[in-house]
């Protein structure tokens, strides 16, 4: 309440705008606002905080941002307002309606200019979550999306793990170690955000499709407006981190693939989206709901520009029919097949070839010139009807590539004469539909249960189709981001396909099963794509955790045996904990008698509610507040992660 306290604080200067009790005098206020009032815009210019939150530069000059100003003092004040029942004490209403009470999803949604931390330990977990306004909770927002402290850095490689010494960075000061990180991920990138942006080629992710089933279990009765609110937070961090020829590639199904698309055209602009690529993970499909599920998909955007010819898919072990002194080739017309071009509007692609019959160069093709000589035979770009057509190449390049990677060809059925094009590509252009056993999702749970031992991981992605995924949009050494990472496919394909990443991981199973992984493919092993790069091992990455801080006052309560203890940690929880926003600690405690009243579950649901879990992790400027206790090892590589130099 920063900012509101400070607005408060300034205004009480002048009598005319407070009441005997010294309130403010709200509609006075917003009237004067609205008038644009000398007075009142010169005590706001007086204060550094309020002039940097109301005012903007246009052309050299401070221009007072009225609707900001009116808007963020109209919805303040209503605030203490809102509470009504003892459940609902802790808690905003929007229109007349709780929170909990609203449903509805619209391209404009409910809370869509909102942050949505959303944070879990582990699946099971059911969330209520708080919104911060990004106009009422200014002070909020900062705090939490501040970069945090980190813990428990270690590098591992094949001689095992110790603890992180120094980040290894390149010429320009990057960072160019692998990164593990587990923590929320909204936290993770905003602590990333200025070592990593720009620089990351591809960001891939497989989010939670909100089900109804699966780990999305945040707000039940809005969950469609939940989860838009948390992929915008995040996809508009995305955008920030990818370089300019950079791509996104979102893994979704049926559940929210339309809205998500939408979305995504608001974020990186309809002109950037590339594709939508349909995987038929199922080929059986799923008997029910009246027609079988057998897909999902795979909406693709760039940052700003993208070279589409890195969307092929290479063949290394593609059979050519025909090999000559450069290589392998396969033969094609080079008469251009189009019916749309012709002599008429084409005429810098249409000229003759002179074909010599008798002389032959390697695999029996026949020379050729450009120019007429004696016993050659003149060849027009002509279609079997005798129509005029064109040649695919203009004449500079046929010069280039004469007898070279263009020849004759004598058609022995009707003894006609044919220039052909030597093909040497072993690649294509990746299509909209990959239909393929190699990125059937039953490969990966099979991959991934040889790996471990049982089965740790529900649906976790085929190696495969990551590495098409890497393939077709980098090259060796570009960095690789996922930060729904889950079972670890996209930081294991990353790490033998010689591609620097960063996986982020919030639940606990991080370092059972994406960690354990990576240690194993360090290790060599010959899972999933392993064998078709004659992979070896080798490598290392660094594991590092976001420092927590109200994780030790959930696991207080959550230990609690009674009444007694639980009061006793609240009055801890006041004077150190981070508490929801919109929690007013003098109204709960003149309802403390209600409170003993609920049975020890109830009162121990109540506490955790009012701890604010969106602050589970120590503010990167608390570093030296002896309150957080953070160690000599923690302040090392903090420090050292953002080059503190002090």
């Amino acid at each position: 309440m920063k900012l509101y306290e400070a607005l408060k604080k300034q205004l009480q200067q002048e009598p005319t705008l407070v009441t005997d009790n010294g309130e403010l005098k709200k509609w006075v206020v917003l009237n004067r606002a609205q008038n644009f009032d000398e007075a009142l815009i010169g005590l706001l210019l007086k204060d550094d905080l309020l002039k940097e939150k109301f005012f903007k530069q246009v052309a050299g000059v401070l221009v007072f941002n009225q609707n900001l100003f009116v808007q963020f003092l109209e919805q303040k004040n209503y605030l203490n307002d809102s509470y009504t029942q003892y459940k609902n004490k802790v808690g905003l209403t929007i229109d007349g309606k709780y929170l909990k009470q609203r449903n509805e999803v619209s391209l404009v949604w409910p809370f869509k200019d909102c942050i949505l931390e959303g944070g879990q330990s582990r699946e099971e977990d059911k969330r209520e979550e708080i919104f911060f306004n990004e106009i009422l909770a200014q002070d909020e927002i900062t705090q939490l999306l501040e970069p945090k402290v980190l813990t428990n850095a270690k590098r591992i490689n094949a001689a095992g793990e110790k603890p992180l010494e120094q980040f290894k960075r390149n010429e320009n000061g990057t960072i160019t170690d692998n990164l593990i990180i587990k923590g929320n991920n909204l936290l993770a990138l905003h602590t990333l955000k200025e070592e990593f942006a720009g620089k990351i080629k591809l960001i891939y992710i497989d989010p939670p499709y909100n089900t109804g089933k699966d780990s999305f279990g945040y707000n039940d009765s809005f969950n469609h407006s939940t989860w838009l609110t948390f992929m915008k937070n995040r996809l508009t961090l995305s955008k920030h981190f990818l370089s300019k020829t950079g791509v996104i590639f979102i893994h979704c199904d049926n559940n929210e693939q339309a809205m998500l698309r939408i979305l995504l055209d608001e974020i990186f602009g309809k002109e950037q989206f590339i594709e939508t690529i349909t995987v038929v993970n199922n080929p059986r499909g799923r008997d029910y709901g009246g027609i079988a599920n057998m897909h999902e998909y795979i909406h693709i955007f760039s940052k700003s520009q993208f070279d589409y010819e890195m969307f092929r898919i290479v063949d290394e072990g593609k059979k050519f029919p025909f090999t000559d002194k450069i290589g392998g080739f396969e033969t094609r017309e080079l008469r251009n097949r189009n019916t749309a071009f012709n002599d008429k509007n084409r005429p810098n692609l249409c000229y003759p070839f002179y074909v010599n019959p008798n002389k032959e160069l390697d695999n029996g093709f026949l020379e050729l010139s450009l120019e007429p000589q004696k016993g050659f035979i003149e060849v027009w770009p002509a279609k079997s009807q005798y129509i005029q057509t064109v040649w695919r190449w203009g004449k500079e390049k046929a010069r280039e590539n004469l007898n070279v990677n263009i020849a004759g060809k004598v058609m022995h059925e009707n003894g006609r004469f044919m220039v052909i094009e030597k093909y040497r590509d072993n690649s294509r252009l990746a299509r909209s539909v990959w239909w393929d056993k190699e990125v059937n999702s039953e490969r990966g749970t099979v991959h991934l249960r040889e790996l471990l031992g049982s089965k740790v991981f529900n649906f976790p992605k085929p190696e495969t189709l990551l590495s098409r995924i890497i393939q077709i949009s980098t090259i060796e050494g570009n960095v690789v981001m996922d930060y729904h990472l889950g079972s670890g496919t996209t930081a294991a394909v990353a790490h033998k396909m010689n591609r620097q990443y960063i996986g982020i991981e919030q639940m606990d199973y991080i370092e059972t099963v994406a960690v354990q992984r990576l240690k194993k493919v360090i290790k060599g092993e010959q899972g999933g794509i392993s064998k078709s790069l004659n992979w070896q091992g080798g490598g290392e990455f660094v594991y590092l955790e976001l420092k927590k801080y109200n994780q030790t006052c959930m696991e207080q309560i959550e230990a609690a045996q009674d009444t007694e203890t639980l009061l006793q940690i609240w009055e801890q929880m006041k004077a150190k904990s981070f508490l929801n926003y919109n929690v007013d600690i003098k109204k709960h405690d003149e309802h403390l008698e209600e409170f003993k009243v609920l049975s020890l579950k109830e009162q121990k649901q109540h506490l955790g509610q009012i701890l604010d879990k969106n602050q589970l992790y120590v503010n990167l400027s608390s570093l030296n507040d002896k309150d957080f206790a953070c160690t000599k090892d923690e302040n090392k590589v903090t420090k050292d992660f953002y080059q503190i130099k002090k």
